[in-house]
């Protein structure tokens, strides 16, 4: 099964309206994984993708999420300086080995846990933005609420095995597709292979990044309860897809897995950009308005992934509701753009005003009415 998603629209469709047949996605040695396409939302396979587990080092998504936001907010600096405390230096699990009472900047932290997974750097960090770990981890857990990642509890800040931390393969391919999307000027961080602290050179645990020249990120995670994991997102060309293994039986069968549904999902399907956000599909004539003519469109960027071979079977049908008069508000729906696939009805999305027309002055309204009266 499929889903073929823009913005908030989704419908969940069978291969069997595909003309090009599909391969069966590869065996995949994991507890859940989950391939998407990062424009459409197209879920192009899934196994358990909703079963919680622990999410282990994936969990740092979430606070750099959260970092993310305040740098662009203005509420953080990347040269700002953290005073390491001695609770951040005597955690375990992967660490860059900071001195408590040392300072170090925003900037070396976040680079830290993206690229090394630094348990160290990752308190330091929460500590300085949300006073102790308790209450980062409450604006993880209203974050992931506000996000709708409907399966996802955090307990603690470093993805370490505790009761209750738990996410899914879906919830957390939502989390770094958000990433990816709201800061777009961040992303190239989880692409860096390397990052040297200190006297000290450390490379990144994503092996992926130089197996495969289309993989530009995202993470790695490994605990005893999470098993195996690893969230690796490639582009080529235009499409950008987004594999998320959960619970694999090792580090080679993580990336392996990961691997091999990224080959299949660009070899099998092709994701287009049909309809971009505030440029007309169609215009149509207004009634009893300051403004006669009305550009139609979507109200977000309409991606659409398709078998390798079908886009060129799909047609577009608009469909404008009777006769529209003013006043229209942009973003009102006045009508519904239908796509079909082999002479089928396939998916469809609405159809929105593309600016604001006012109600006429006397004389706009009273030429109009004249003007319909005679029709």
């Amino acid at each position: 099964m499929i889903f073929v998603r823009a913005g908030l629209f989704g419908l969940l469709l069978a291969f069997s309206l595909f003309a090009h047949a599909v391969e069966a996605p590869p065996a995949v040695g994991a507890a859940a994984w989950l391939l998407v396409d990062h424009d459409s939302g197209a879920v192009l396979a899934e196994h358990n993708a909703n079963s919680p587990r622990a999410p282990a080092s994936l969990t740092k998504l979430m606070v750099v999420y959260l970092a993310f936001e305040r740098l662009r907010d203005g509420k953080l600096k990347l040269d700002e300086r953290v005073r390491v405390s001695e609770r951040a230096w005597a955690t375990n699990g992967a660490r860059l080995f900071l001195r408590p009472g040392t300072t170090i900047t925003v900037e070396e932290l976040l680079k830290g846990m993206i690229v090394r997974s630094a348990n160290d750097a990752t308190l330091a960090l929460t500590e300085h933005l949300g006073g102790d770990e308790k209450q980062f981890v409450a604006l993880m857990n209203e974050k992931a609420r506000i996000l709708g990642l409907t399966h996802t509890r955090f307990t603690n800040v470093t993805g370490l095995d505790r009761e209750g931390h738990v996410s899914t393969a879906r919830d957390l391919a939502l989390l770094a597709g958000r990433l990816m999307r709201d800061f777009p000027d961040r992303y190239a961080w989880f692409a860096l292979k390397e990052f040297a602290w200190g006297d000290v050179r450390q490379y990144n645990h994503n092996a992926l990044l130089w197996r495969n020249d289309a993989v530009d990120g995202v993470k790695t995670g490994q605990t005893k309860s999470a098993g195996w994991c690893v969230i690796a997102s490639a582009k080529r060309d235009t499409m950008r897809l987004t594999a998320t293994v959960l619970g694999a039986k090792d580090e080679t069968a993580r990336f392996d897995a990961a691997q091999r549904l990224l080959d299949w999902g660009f070899r099998q399907f092709e994701t287009r950009l049909l309809y971009a956000a505030e440029v007309p599909a169609t215009k149509v004539r207004v009634w009893l308005g300051n403004e006669s003519v009305l550009p139609l469109g979507v109200a977000q960027n309409l991606y659409l992934t398709l078998p390798r071979g079908d886009h060129e079977r799909l047609r577009a049908r608009l469909t404008v509701h009777d006769r529209q008069t003013a006043p229209i508000a942009r973003g009102q729906k006045v009508g519904t753009l239908t796509l079909e696939l082999n002479g089928k009805p396939y998916t469809e999305y609405p159809l929105v005003a593309m600016k604001d027309i006012r109600a006429g002055n006397a004389l706009q309204r009273a030429w109009d009415e004249l003007r319909l009266w005679l029709q």
